[in-house]
């Protein structure tokens, strides 16, 4: 059974977020929180009641915030709000990135600066721990005035108008007849809760707390790669010496340097050179330098997504003494910077492991290997066609590491005349990430074959720690087969995070 986790706006790790959006596990109001929120929605009752021009409460939105609302009509403002900017097309989110979405806006509300009933949040609870996926579709936010139409679609389907992605596939279920057959209510919009609901950082923030632990994962499984590469390669270890990093000034170089020389550890391939015989490819010789840039990209992600689980991100926010700040909290620019560094240092990852692939290949630069790890060279292909595979998957990712956050196109007349694009960013990322995934999934089978043909002489412990993970899922290669399906089985073993983990058990690193 797992545990319960208290949500109050304030202390949401990202750990928990994880939990929450991968694992299913359940969330529960904190009191505290209830107490703030109930406050901040006792200060919209009494503006409303005392017809104070209060944007998105008693005026109209974005270019039509100059319309002021009566008091009669401000419920149904909400209401209106909601039902036009439900405006999103294309595929249903995935389903992580949704627990992700539902989660933060959650979180943020129970902050208590966003004059919600507690109500609106325990709904968005209710759907968490039923296990409920809103329909919403990818297409339509520019990540400026919050994530406006994906959020609204989540609001609709809280209302009882939109739809759930059914867990067993098909088309969506109406959200009314789910929402009655779980015994959650439909609620009812009042003053502020529209506007409160489509007013956020949730989609970009949770595609980025998701894609900051997915490269945590192709950067362990790039690093487990290189070193397999590396003994196969027979590289010179030198230039993982730690005082190389200690006068750049450059922490991460020096963890990736480490890293690598306990995954090195024993080797008879990569031994210390006792006479000159030349420098290595940089792709040997400069990963400290490169992957240790990924690293450095990775934290920063994770500094500004450690920041964003617990922001509010509404507009306008309550304060102390009725006092409503509007602002814009709802732009999502330190997310799309965040989103598209990681899709650069993603891609970091991919084109460096195509080219050591490529050069385990090349009978010129494979240090007396046959040409493409051939049984039979000439009368079977061996691996040639892999690496066309990775070289396709490192050329899509170039035309998709374009930064989003560069492009911006205004929006509601001009007032929101500069956005972040950060939800394109994120999507991007998640498919630059799964291309990498396969990038690094043909060096390691590549990588292994190669180091199959340097035995008896064994490579380091985490090689040879590799090398069985890689041999309890992929044959060795003695004839030419259809490789499809050893790629597929690598690449879930390194999505899953399971061949990381049976090598770090043997070899921490």
């Amino acid at each position: 059974m797992t545990e319960t986790i208290p949500m109050d706006g304030r202390s949401l790790t990202l750990e928990q977020f994880l939990a929450i959006a991968r694992e299913g596990h359940k969330v529960a109001l904190a009191p505290e929180a209830r107490k703030a929120m109930m406050s901040s929605r006792q200060a919209v009752e009494r503006v409303v009641a005392a017809e104070r021009a209060i944007y998105g409460v008693t005026t109209g939105f974005g270019g039509l915030s100059h319309k002021t609302i009566s008091p009669a009509k401000a419920r149904e403002l909400q209401i209106s709000l909601v039902r036009s900017h439900a405006s999103g097309t294309g595929p249903a989110l995935p389903s992580d990135v949704v627990r992700g979405l539902v989660l933060l806006r959650a979180n943020s509300l129970a902050r208590g600066h966003s004059g919600v009933r507690v109500e609106v949040v325990e709904r968005l609870l209710d759907l968490l721990n039923h296990g409920l996926q809103p329909w919403i579709p990818e297409q339509g936010s520019v990540g400026a005035s919050g994530d406006l139409a994906p959020l609204a679609h989540l609001a609709l389907t809280l209302m009882g108008e939109g739809a759930f992605v059914p867990p067993e596939g098909g088309d969506p279920l109406p959200a009314r007849g789910v929402l009655e057959r779980d015994e959650i209510p439909a609620l009812e919009l009042v003053e502020k809760e529209g506007v409160a609901l489509l007013n956020g950082t949730a989609l970009m923030a949770s595609y980025l707390a998701l894609a900051v632990q997915d490269l945590r994962s192709v950067l362990d499984a790039g690093l487990i790669a290189a070193a397999l590469s590396f003994d196969a390669l027979e590289g010179n270890p030198e230039s993982l010496d730690d005082r190389l990093g200690e006068i750049r000034n450059f922490p991460e170089h020096r963890t990736i340097a480490a890293s690598m020389r306990a995954l090195l550890a024993g080797s008879a391939l990569s031994a210390p050179r006792t006479a000159w015989a030349g420098q290595d490819a940089y792709t040997l010789r400069c990963l400290p330098q490169v992957l240790g840039s990924v690293l450095l990209g990775l934290r920063f992600a994770e500094e500004v997504v450690g920041r964003e689980l617990n922001a509010v991100t509404d507009n306008p926010v309550v304060f102390e003494k009725d006092d409503f700040v509007s602002g814009g909290n709802f732009h999502g620019q330190p997310l799309a910077l965040a989103l598209d560094t990681l899709a650069l240092t993603t891609q970091y990852v991919a084109a460096f492991s195509e080219r050591r692939t490529s050069r385990l290949l090349h009978p010129a630069l494979n240090r007396g290997l046959p040409a493409f790890l051939a049984p039979d060279p000439g009368v079977s292909s061996g691996f040639m066609v892999p690496q066309y595979l990775a070289a396709a998957l490192v050329n899509e990712n170039v035309t998709l590491v374009h930064p989003a956050s560069a492009s911006s196109l205004p929006t509601s007349a001009d007032q929101e005349d500069f956005v972040s694009m950060g939800p394109w960013a994120g999507a991007k990322l998640r498919r630059i990430l799964e291309n990498t995934r396969r990038v690094v999934a043909v060096e390691w089978i590549v990588a292994g074959q190669a180091l199959e043909l340097r035995h008896p002489k064994t490579g380091g412990a985490g090689s040879e720690a590799a090398f069985r993970a890689l041999r309890s899922r992929v044959a060795p290669w003695s004839h030419d087969r259809s490789p499809a399906g050893d790629i597929a089985r690598v690449t879930e073993a390194i999505a899953s995070g399971a061949l990381v983990r049976e090598v770090r058990a043997q070899v921490p690193f």
